[in-house]
């Protein structure tokens, strides 16, 4: 993180531009939040060169007249998320790929598809050069690297000179109790930083309040009535909202089961730090960045401004400032309950939450100024967290390739998956058998249909049917058949069916 990627996408741009008069360049970004602020350094590196942003933010009308720029080959250069390596670029010859390894270029709804996966596709069938980038690739991308499959270029150097990588430190939780949800140590930091007119930004992927309410009475807690979640208190909004199918009910004045009126808030939102830290600092200029704070249209580019002019001392936010803004000021990253990604049934879990730390990691210390990162933990000892401190991408990628390896997991294995649902759980488990015995086949394992971990949302119960093969091949071609026989069955399942699925 801070290598200058940035720049080095820009003067892969140049070349192709100063080569091709007529050359068009697709750029990706994971999240519309990060178009700004890259669409300002290419307007700033090309002034007077027509510039297209592709992303679900835009209007109909400005996507439209934005897509046909493309089309018609007078925007040279396009920026968008996923759905802009759609668009028809005729005189397409460089693709750039920013953070690669983010899960968000895979569409999960609809038209199931990977934007990255079919960039690389296009780039093929095109014979024109595609960039990858990001300081964690995924797995699989590391893997055709270490295959000879991509070549790899590495930036083992942060760009800004001086600028070095942040010294990361685990607070043990175990040993330093926290008070309103941080450790002495933290506590510590963000003092030192306000002292010395510094920013700094607390990380927790959680939004809201609390995630939960309960009774202390009874045991009674907040379940959503139409998901296998529960409901999330937004304390000011005072609601209490499904995360899954946005129902929101009013906080109830007393528990609906025995009467009890202490109701207590269970764990802690990005809201509930706000409160907290507004308590203990209220000379502090706080900002909360969320999903819940930027729901007006330019309002998350509003609050980044913010932060980039020095008008915040403490940054709270979710994963939407984990990557690719560059903070100057910032020199302290705390980050708040990581833990539970360590025990999740995902297997990409600890892919993700060891990416996730690096990003969000790497908002500190890109101006040259000392830096450091606080993990608070109650598992000091993970390796994972030993390969944050070192910043060792190369040897925790390696070792998980070795689990993957063991596992018989992607990148060793190649998987669909087979989703169903339907009002009631025993139709889409009956559906996923009739489909399992269908075709049968000794080229492809099909497991048995199991209920998804969220097996209900919006009154809908969901259930799944994972298909696997060590050929890619062979998966394919059964794929082609078996959907051939799928589409013919007569059901009132709505099914979809995935390849290479991200979750399971």
């Amino acid at each position: 993180t801070g290598s200058g990627k940035t720049e080095v996408y820009l003067q892969a741009c140049a070349q192709v531009l100063a080569r091709d008069p007529q050359a068009q360049i697709l750029i990706l970004v994971p999240e519309i939040n990060l178009t700004p602020q890259l669409e300002a350094n290419i307007r700033a590196r090309f002034p007077g060169l027509m510039l297209a942003t592709l992303h679900s933010s835009l209007s109909e009308g400005e996507r439209m007249l934005h897509w046909l720029s493309a089309h018609g080959g007078q925007a040279r250069i396009v920026l968008g998320t996923r759905l802009a390596i759609l668009a028809s670029l005729p005189h397409l010859k460089l693709i750039v790929i920013d953070e690669e390894h983010d899960p968000s270029y895979k569409q999960q709804e609809g038209l199931r598809y990977s934007a990255r996966d079919l960039a690389v596709w296009r780039a093929w069938q095109l014979a024109i050069p595609i960039v990858l980038g990001s300081a964690t690739p995924s797995l699989e991308s590391w893997h055709h690297a270490q295959t000879g499959r991509y070549r790899k270029l590495e930036l083992r150097e942060r760009a800004v000179r001086d600028a070095v990588l942040p010294t990361v430190r685990l607070l043990d939780m175990e040993r330093d109790k926290p008070k309103e949800g941080l450790t002495s140590g933290l506590l510590a930091a963000l003092r030192q930083r306000l002292e010395r007119g510094e920013q700094s930004l607390l990380f927790l992927n959680r939004r809201g309040y609390a995630p939960v309410i309960t009774c202390e009475s009874c045991g009674w807690i907040s379940n959503c009535t139409r998901c296998t979640s529960f409901m999330v208190l937004h304390k000011p909004e005072h609601r209490l909202r499904c995360h899954h199918c946005s129902l929101e009910l009013r906080i109830p004045r007393h528990c609906p089961t025995c009467g009890n009126i202490d109701l207590q808030p269970l764990g802690r939102g990005t809201q509930r730090f706000e409160e907290g830290l507004a308590a203990m600092f209220p000379q502090a200029r706080i900002l909360r960045i969320d999903a819940d704070s930027t729901r007006k249209k330019g309002s998350a580019q509003e609050a980044f401004d913010t932060v980039h002019r020095g008008e915040v001392d403490i940054l709270i936010g979710t994963q939407m400032v984990a990557k690719g803004h560059d903070f100057k000021k910032l020199t302290l990253v705390g980050i708040l309950n990581p833990d539970t990604a360590l025990f999740s049934q995902d297997y990409r879990a600890s892919e993700r939450l060891f990416a996730q730390l690096m990003q969000v990691a790497g908002r500190a210390g890109r101006a040259g100024l000392a830096s450091e990162v606080l993990i608070q933990t109650r598992y000091a000892q993970h390796p994972l967290y030993s390969a944050v401190v070192r910043h060792d991408y190369d040897r925790y990628a390696g070792s998980l390739l070795e689990e993957r390896r063991q596992a018989a997991l992607p990148p060793y294995m190649y998987q669909a998956l087979l989703r169903a649902e339907a009002p009631e759980l025993a139709n889409a488990i009956a559906f996923l058998e009739e489909a399992r015995d269908i075709l049968p086949t000794d080229a492809v394992t099909l497991n048995d249909p199991i209920p998804m971990t969220m097996t209900r949302v919006h009154n809908v119960d969901r259930a799944q049917l994972l298909v696997e093969s060590s050929s890619r091949p062979a998966l394919q071609a059964f794929l082609k058949e078996w959907m051939a026989l799928l589409r013919a069955m007569k059901t009132r399942v709505r099914w979809s069916l995935e390849v290479d699925p991200l979750d399971i």
